[in-house]
């Protein structure tokens, strides 16, 4: 970039600041008091710019950065700037109080849904060691293990296209920091309900599989480490359609009988394992845990650059026709599963939330952390209950 500046010592000039398409320099002049510190230049990058006249680059511009002071007039000040990067080279400011502004567009009127994004402060601060919501489809309590920061979330949107008889619920577990279970709360059920749009509301199984994978795209480009495992539940048209990509896991009560909804993907799983070597990597076990590559725990999930060609982002999907005997799904993270068997979930949330006059789903998430912390779970543990007949 070259750029010709010629600064006037008339009092009435002020310090301005000139934004270019693509580059600017940032001037502060000495004040009248401090006649002799010298003016300072710094180059920033700016989206957009100002001004009031446009002038177009000459090739013979100079390269280099020159800046005069003289003694009397102009009474203006000129940029020239010469460079392929931007589309406008100069910019004249004819009075340092008269500077065009862009105009704000007009204002978007979006349809309202009901959200919750769980996502905690990343540090394990004690606003983020135990989370509580409490609504009237779904409670949820997350609790931070004793390894570090939380890296659990939660999200929920209800009352899809103002129809109270929709929704969908997520919960995600993060793995080597918060940002993919971040990025996951706040698009993920986002992405899968703009694919069911687009679709007109068929084919759902492609609908969701086309949403995990859109998100883990999105993730990927942002280049942040770490990745995480989506589990996702849709209510729709009288439908249950549940969605996993890792280890979280849905589980049903059917009339009181604990009926898995998800298969967690794990590198001790046959058809994963095959997968993963027939790809070129390997599984290996170390201290009783099944790790690709010696480092991953799980197959599939959002994020995970470094391991993509194997650690895909691809759901499993199943979808069951809402009836009477579906009770409720526990969504949760790995953090509970690991120490309470499935059964164990629908007896302990069971008398909490069904077969009485005031339910307490929300003491039944409690409980069912507590039961997993009381047998030695050091992980976070988030727990969804999500009152199917809400929906019926």
């Amino acid at each position: 970039m070259s750029c010709t500046v010629a600064i006037s010592n008339a009092p009435a000039f002020t310090p301005v600041t000139n934004s270019l398409l693509c580059r600017s320099a940032s001037f502060s002049s000495s004040s009248p008091s401090s006649p002799s510190r010298k003016p300072s230049v710094r180059l920033t990058r700016f989206p957009s710019f100002t001004s009031s006249t446009l002038l177009l680059p000459q090739p013979s511009q100079l390269r280099s950065l020159l800046i005069q002071k003289p003694s009397s007039v102009p009474t203006t000040i000129s940029v020239v700037v010469n460079s392929a990067e931007c589309a406008s080279s100069a910019v004249i400011c004819t009075s340092p109080t008269t500077l065009l502004k862009r105009k704000r567009p007009a204002r978007l009127d979006i349809p309202v849904v009901a959200t919750d994004f769980g996502n905690f402060p990343a540090s394990p601060s004690a606003a983020a060691d135990f989370v509580e919501v409490e609504g009237d489809e779904y409670t949820v309590c997350c609790k931070r293990g004793r390894r570090g920061a939380m890296e659990d979330r939660y999200s929920a949107l209800v009352n899809l296209q103002g129809n109270s008889k929709q929704g969908i619920f997520g919960v995600f577990d993060g793995h080597g920091g918060t940002k993919a279970a971040e990025f996951a709360a706040e698009h993920l059920n986002k992405n899968i309900v703009d694919e069911l749009v687009r679709r007109n509301g068929e084919d759902v199984v492609e609908a969701c599989k086309n949403g995990y994978l859109k998100t883990d795209s999105e993730f990927l480009s942002q280049e942040f480490q770490g990745g995480s495992c989506c589990l996702t539940a849709l209510i729709r048209n009288g439908e249950l359609v549940v969605s996993n990509a890792g280890d979280c896991r849905a589980v049903v009560s059917r009339d009181g009988i604990a009926e898995a909804l998800t298969s967690d993907h794990k590198p001790s799983r046959k058809d994963e394992k095959d997968r993963i070597e027939t790809s070129g990597g390997y599984v290996d076990c170390s201290n009783n845990v099944w790790r690709i590559q010696g480092s991953l725990a799980v197959s599939r999930g959002i994020g995970d650059h470094y391991l993509k060609q194997w650690v895909i982002a691809e759901p499993e999907t199943t979808i069951l026709e809402l009836k009477p005997e579906l009770e409720f799904l526990v969504l949760a993270s790995d953090g509970l599963w690991d120490k309470v068997s499935n059964q164990e979930a629908v007896d302990t949330a069971r008398p909490l939330c069904t077969d009485i006059s005031a339910p307490q789903p929300l003491s039944a998430s409690k409980k069912l952390i507590d039961l997993a912390v009381s047998r030695g779970s050091v992980d976070d543990i988030c727990v969804m209950i999500i009152q199917l007949q809400q929906f019926c």
